[in-house]
């Protein structure tokens, strides 16, 4: 898997630090999901690294991150609270939007579900959500705090012991959650739910995964993890979660080739069509028959999704010169056993430059040919990919046209 290290700005400024999970091969990706973790957790909880990397492995890129003030992310966690969490989360979104494609799964882990339910209804791009282990609404953390509640009122804060940490909870942070004591936000969700929750969780009761189901509307879907902790300790009972996260969330998604196959318009014969998949670089490109993309390097603020354009010129040079050597060999009852094509494109100094600024466009193609060929049909075979028709295109330097269509 690759990592990718993605940072962005939360809604005061504070820089947070995020961990985007990629296939091996950025053609892989189907999808991109967002993760938000549990309470003062971080992004490097056991449960998000191994759900990420093993959705990773099934071709959704996940993007998790730290909340303001916890983990590498700046900013002071005690003047944080549940609202500027679903901010943060939303500033994710719009990261992950700007630099690869907005993200069409969301998953968030005990408070981070209750975060991830709230956030939902402000991203358009979300088809599906999942909570794990995740409580129906923010106030449910409030008990947490009953033996610090008195002191926090009175004083404004407290320090608070939790999961073996110690963090200053301000009043704020009590008046905030207050007002998520509804599951309306859940009953408005316009997207495919899943939950998860196990039985024997003792830090959030199962009863409030029956809230959360019960609140929501079709589609939705409930799945016990049996003996799993709150946690999710144990990285058998991650790799389940995120197995079938990618096979209940494949029935929602609309970024598969298959898809956007079936979104293509009507083309004529010959035509090609090229749409924007992002207000970057990405970009969608359909003949009759088929659906591509195309996209430039992270380094040059791309996505790395897809080939880019230059690479799809030697591309398509390259298998129009194998086809051709190959129709050759076989007209001839040549041994050609295999043709194997390798183009660069380079920009060098002409030879006869005066001022040494200009230069000219090179096309490197170098042919293997393997095969129990003598040097005759070698020679041969090196004049005909002279001929195939794509090489005669850009040899003719043929007229092109642009017209505005209204």
């Amino acid at each position: 898997m690759n990592k990718i290290r993605l940072e962005f700005e939360n809604s005061t400024g504070d820089t947070l630090a995020g961990l985007l999970e990629m296939p091996e091969r950025a053609d892989e990706v189907s999808s991109f999901a967002l993760f938000a973790h549990c309470f003062t957790c971080g992004k490097d909880i056991a449960a998000a690294s191994r759900i990420s990397r093993a959705l990773a492995a099934q071709g959704i890129a996940v993007l998790r991150f730290d909340f303001t003030g916890l983990g590498n992310s700046d900013g002071d966690f005690a003047n944080t609270n549940f609202s500027s969490n679903v901010e943060d989360l939303l500033q994710a979104a719009k990261a992950l939007e700007q630099h690869y494609r907005a993200p069409q799964i969301l998953i968030g882990h005990s408070l981070g579900g209750a975060a991830v339910l709230s956030a939902a209804s402000r991203l358009e791009s979300v088809k599906a959500v999942v909570t794990i282990g995740a409580p129906a609404t923010a106030e449910h953390v409030a008990h947490l705090f009953k033996h610090r509640a008195d002191q926090i009122k009175h004083q404004g804060q407290a320090t608070v012991a939790l999961g073996g940490r110690e963090f200053s909870i301000k009043r704020q942070f009590l008046d905030d959650i207050e007002q998520y004591s509804s599951t309306g936000e859940i009953r408005n969700l316009d997207a495919a739910l899943l939950v998860f929750h196990s039985p024997l969780d003792a830090i959030v009761s199962i009863d409030e995964a029956a809230k959360i189901y019960q609140a929501a509307k079709h589609p939705k879907s409930f799945i016990s993890l049996d003996k799993a902790d709150h946690l999710l300790s144990k990285a058998r009972d991650s790799e389940y979660v995120a197995t079938t996260i990618a096979t209940w969330a494949s029935r929602y998604l609309e970024l598969g080739t298959d898809e956007q196959s079936e979104k293509r318009p009507d083309l004529i014969d010959g035509e090609v069509l090229i749409t924007e998949l992002n207000h970057k670089f990405l970009r969608g490109m359909y003949s009759n028959s088929h659906f591509l993309r195309a996209d430039e390097p992270l380094k040059y603020g791309g996505s790395d999704l897809g080939p880019t354009p230059y690479d799809l010129l030697l591309m398509a040079l390259g298998a129009c010169t194998s086809m051709t050597l190959r129709m050759y060999a076989s007209r001839k009852n040549l041994p050609l056993e295999d043709v194997q094509v390798r183009l660069l494109h380079e920009r060098v100094h002409a030879e006869d430059c005066i001022d040494c600024e200009h230069s000219i466009e090179r096309i490197t193609r170098r042919i293997s040919l393997v095969g129990d060929l003598n040097p005759e049909q070698r020679q041969r075979l090196l004049e005909i990919a002279d001929r195939c028709p794509v090489h005669r295109s850009l040899e003719n330097e043929p007229q092109i046209v642009t017209e505005l269509v209204e």
